[in-house]
């Protein structure tokens, strides 16, 4: 259930503009079904004339999407990784066994002959670490400890007075260390591959991290180019929302109420284009090909486009042909 409640504000955000944009068709086709649009161009009210109603619905959109976005989207991220970090403390407790070979995490298998879960300490210790691909090491100790490190989501092996051998897997070479101590780490990446990163990610960080972590950065960094559209795109999705909500006025104007069901479909299809504008430019700027402070704004400007051309198509009573395919017109 956390994982579910830690994920809504990126679900959410990915739904505002097409929920927004889906609301004031279907709210316009309705006014089509009653007659109401008619009645009121009859009575020398204009399609701009309707816009302020929309366009205070679409500016309470952009609040939402921004509260959202600066606030609960990072909150989310970070929660649903220390919950990940949480289950891999559990892990680390319950996975291990006395007398029992184990693997509570990939690619490093125990045997000890105790434990005591309350102390986090094994005695007579036996670890395999498979993790790197081209060497094997295996850790033979009198005792080790666990330590848990939350804030850098990592968990701790702390061994103490021992052996570890290391073998290449061509098993051309072999090495023999001793130590007093050594400390073996587990990172999230052992757990889950997909949350690897022991940093925070830029969707975990607020409007401060990111802009203190740009200042720090070299301009065309690969990591800077991630946290610049993050950054921008805490501004450029609740300016989608409110843009989404306005074009939805000429397009609900635009269809007869018996294309109630196409009006929602052509909604989702530029929903569809300007998801794919968004998702194909973020990549792009990712690469650096194209600079974040232009990418984030494209989709946008597609958006703003749209509305412009739609709004004077329709506010002129002129017909839109590819809406004619799913409708009639006016």
């Amino acid at each position: 259930f956390g994982m579910v409640v830690y994920s809504l504000p990126d679900i959410i955000t990915f739904a505002l503009p097409a929920t927004s944009l889906i609301a004031v068709v279907v709210a316009f086709l309705r006014f089509s079904s009653d007659s109401e649009i008619i009645a009121l161009k009859s009575s020398g009210i204009s399609l701009y004339q309707m816009l302020p109603s929309v366009a205070i619905f679409s500016f309470f959109g952009f609040l939402i999407a921004i509260v959202i976005g600066v606030f609960a989207v990072p909150w989310g991220n970070s929660s649903f990784k220390d919950l990940i970090f949480q289950i891999a403390q559990s892990k680390a407790d319950l996975g291990i066994k006395e007398r029992v070979f184990c693997e509570p995490f990939d690619g490093v298998e125990f045997y000890v002959n105790s434990f005591s879960n309350r102390e986090k300490v094994m005695k007579d210790v036996f670890v395999v670490d498979r993790r790197d691909s081209s060497v094997t090491n295996t850790i033979v100790a009198e005792k080790a400890r666990i330590f848990k490190h939350p804030k850098q989501r990592i968990i701790t092996l702390h061994f103490i007075k021992g052996t570890i051998f290391i073998i290449e897997k061509n098993l051309k070479s072999a090495r023999t260390i001793k130590f007093n101590t050594y400390d073996l780490n587990i990172g999230l990446k052992d757990i889950m591959a997909a949350l690897a990163s022991r940093e925070r990610s830029p969707k975990e960080m607020s409007i401060g991290e990111l802009i203190g972590q740009l200042s720090v950065l070299k301009k065309g960094e690969v990591k800077y180019n991630e946290i610049m559209i993050e950054f921008l795109e805490k501004f450029s999705i609740p300016i989608a929302v409110f843009l989404m909500g306005i074009i939805g006025v000429p397009l609900g104007a635009h269809m007869r109420i018996r294309a109630r069901s196409a009006g929602v479909g052509v909604s989702l299809i530029i929903f569809l284009i300007y998801y794919m504008c968004f998702a194909g430019v973020r990549n792009i700027c990712e690469t650096g090909i194209l600079s974040p402070a232009i990418g984030a704004w494209l989709p946008d400007m597609f958006l703003l486009i749209s509305t412009i051309y739609l709004l004077r198509r329709v506010g002129g009573e002129q017909s839109i042909n590819f809406l004619t395919r799913f409708s009639g017109v006016h």
